[in-house]
């Protein structure tokens, strides 16, 4: 009989330590579930945002609050001096040359402001419906061969 009744002791201890890791393991699911919820439908992920940093910096991505704050699908400004008229370009921060990530971790400390982009604006209907932004068909782009270099200044020295 001592036997038996040990068997009992031991199969109730295993039955409670049973009963804590499944309580466990649907309360990290809950947990979970509740971070990846929050994370898509709170944490701003189906919309874009635009971020300034102290560097003078401007990013445009989707807001992310966890594992990290920072952007993902990162777009920036880039400048073309060369083109008047369109001085101005926004570029997809993948598709730089030195092919960083799709994802930019950003300090909290450097950022002066932030926003949500309003989801009817000219950029956001841009990056929602042309993400890569690829040229339309109507865009002609000019050949490399085509740019002209600038006017020699007046202060170059010729030789004697």
């Amino acid at each position: 009989m001592v036997e038996s009744n040990g068997r009992k002791i031991l199969n109730k201890k295993m039955s409670t330590t049973n009963k804590f890791l499944l309580v466990l393991i649907i309360l990290l699911l809950v947990v979970l579930v509740g971070l990846m919820s929050w994370q898509k439908f709170l944490g701003g992920a189906s919309s874009y945002s635009a971020v300034y940093l102290r560097t003078g910096d401007l990013y445009f991505g989707r807001l992310m609050q966890f594992p990290s704050f920072g952007l993902k699908n990162v777009y920036t400004i880039s400048v073309n001096q060369q083109d008047p008229q369109n001085p101005l370009s926004i570029q997809r921060f993948a598709n730089v040359f030195w092919g960083p990530q799709d994802y930019i971790k950003i300090n909290r400390s450097e950022v002066v402001w932030m926003t949500e982009l309003n989801q009817s604006g000219q950029l956001a209907q841009l990056l929602k419906t042309n993400p890569q932004l690829v040229p339309s068909r109507g865009t002609e782009q000019l050949p490399p061969s085509s740019i002209t270099p600038p006017p020699p200044s007046s202060n170059n020295s010729q030789p004697k």
